[in-house]
């Protein structure tokens, strides 16, 4: 028989929570905890939280392409370890400073410091899914949070003291806006802002905190001169992180619906829309100056229509994610001047695709966010944005953005500024690499591996005057002196190889 004919749904658990004086839930040793909620949800969730960890990767790639060939592998390391670093800090008190049960307006309380009685009672985002699983959740986003910000370093900044920044600043920045953003208790919640996935806590954060890293740091040398002729050393990189951000984002929009329901499936339709959009926008605007597709240019479109629905995607109807897609098109693209006119080396354009785009995006919400589209879960009420005539909505999400803004940016220029004074006392706290070492490469320097292995290459290359295992011998090229060699002497050139006869040159000389 229909089951809803029956008078039975298939969306509700088994037995309503009723659980209230178990801080955990209840004993797992008395009570099947499961019955309280639905197995799809817990489903949904968990395929969402794997959709997110797959975006940290994506974010890897994207800049590695992005930057110079002595520099590929230093960004990779630092997103994948942004997420080892940001789970042990949500785990020790990052889920109870912004999801605690206990907050304040503006942080959460310590009640659940090392996830202190974190198990099976309803989550502080919703009661359709427990609190185990929405600190698993919601921990993904605080970890491409903080990768998609380090990629400020690019190409100057040294390892041990970003991977300091990533504890901290995940602490003092990300934990309150989270937690005023989406707590039930914060004051952006309370307020009446409309955030469904992360305009500020991810984005408008990420990129001003980036912006500031990129003050902090200062320019690459030869920045503005011939010195730096700067381009994508791998456009194929940037492609395959594009796909994997793009996949991910279904988790990243779609599961903040925390619930398989018919809202999951609108923010899915939205993302998916707003990103094509997106692309096919931005190559409009870079072919007509170039008159060339650009493929750099369609990834960062996508990427750009995907900031811009993030906060919209469960509150919008799908028209709306054609004007979400276009406008964040355009508005990223013109952003990316914005670098010059603020005298600062944003070397991965991080701001004006992540804190234009996710400003953009809360803006738009503003005017297209629709009572019956948050419905859809069947449990959420709002006022709506423009189209139910809630003019006010617009003041909050101003109020919302340039908060948050404004927090992540100068509270990134504390926390690094801190860091450097250290750096006068301690050299391993010391921001930025000294001229000698960002001439030989972060990934040498700081890794001692690279992202290709110019040695290996040389060896299958014929050389020109002697034979190749007799011209290794002869130059002594081992792994570490052959890297060395040719950086010392070929790196202003290395991002204009044509061909593997002039590698083999190269090593010849060196």
């Amino acid at each position: 028989m229909d089951p809803v004919l029956s008078g039975a749904d298939p969306t509700t658990p088994m037995e309503v929570y009723n659980n209230a004086t178990s801080a955990t839930g209840g004993d797992s040793r008395l009570y099947n905890l499961n019955v309280f909620y639905n197995p799809g949800d817990i489903a949904w969730i968990l395929t969402s939280t794997a959709l997110v960890l797959l975006m940290i990767p994506g974010v890897g790639f994207f800049y590695s392409g992005l930057a110079r060939r002595k520099s590929a592998l230093s960004l990779l390391w630092l997103s994948v370890m942004s997420t080892a670093v940001v789970t042990f800090q949500w785990f020790f008190w990052g889920y109870s400073l912004a999801f605690s049960h206990k907050a304040g307006p503006f942080i959460g309380a310590l009640d659940n410091f090392g996830l202190r009685n974190v198990l099976a009672a309803p989550s502080i985002g919703s009661s359709r899914i427990p609190d185990l699983l929405f600190c698993i959740y919601q921990g993904m986003f605080a970890a491409i949070t903080v990768a998609l910000a380090v990629g400020a370093v690019a190409e100057r900044g040294r390892m041990l003291p970003c991977i300091i920044y990533m504890f901290v600043w995940t602490t003092i920045i990300y934990d309150p806006i989270a937690c005023w953003t989406w707590n039930s208790s914060g004051w952006v919640f309370q307020m009446g802002g409309l955030d469904f996935a992360g305009g500020t806590p991810v984005h408008i954060a990420s990129g001003t905190a980036a912006l500031a890293y990129s003050y902090m740091l200062g320019k690459r040398s030869g920045h503005g001169t011939q010195e730096l002729n700067y381009r994508p050393h791998n456009v194929t990189h940037i492609v395959i992180g594009t796909v994997f951000l793009w996949v991910g984002w279904f988790g990243f929009n779609a599961g903040s619906a925390l619930s398989a329901n018919l809202r999951a499936v609108m923010a899915a339709l939205c993302t998916n829309l707003a990103a094509c959009v997106g692309g096919i926008t931005w190559c409009l605007v870079d072919y007509r100056l170039e008159r060339k597709w650009s493929t750099v240019g369609f990834c960062s479109g996508v990427i750009a229509g995907l900031v811009a629905i993030t906060p919209g995607s469960g509150y919008v109807p799908a028209w709306a994610a054609v004007i979400f897609g276009a406008c964040g098109g355009v508005a990223c693209n013109y952003a990316t001047k914005l670098k010059y006119f603020l005298r600062c080396d944003d070397a991965l354009d991080i701001f004006a695709v992540h804190g234009v785009g996710g400003f953009i995006g809360n803006i738009l919400t503003a005017f297209f966010a629709a009572d019956y589209i948050a419905h859809l879960d069947g449990y959420t009420v709002i006022d709506g944005g423009w189209l139910n005539r809630n003019w006010v909505q617009i003041g909050y999400q101003l109020a919302d953005s340039f908060t948050g803004g404004a927090y992540s940016f100068l509270g990134t220029c504390l926390i690094l500024g801190a860091l450097d004074f250290l750096g006068k006392f301690i050299p391993a706290f010391r921001l930025r690499a000294t001229e000698e070492e960002e001439a030989a490469g972060i990934d040498d320097v700081e890794i001692g591996e690279f992202a290709y292995d110019y040695v290996e290459l040389t060896r299958e290359v014929k050389m020109p005057d002697e034979d190749v295992d007799e011209g290794m011998s002869t130059h002594s090229l081992d792994r570490h002196g052959a890297g060395m060699a040719m950086t010392s002497h070929h790196e202003k050139n290395q991002d204009s190889v044509d061909s593997a006869q002039q590698l083999a040159e190269w090593a010849h000389r060196a």
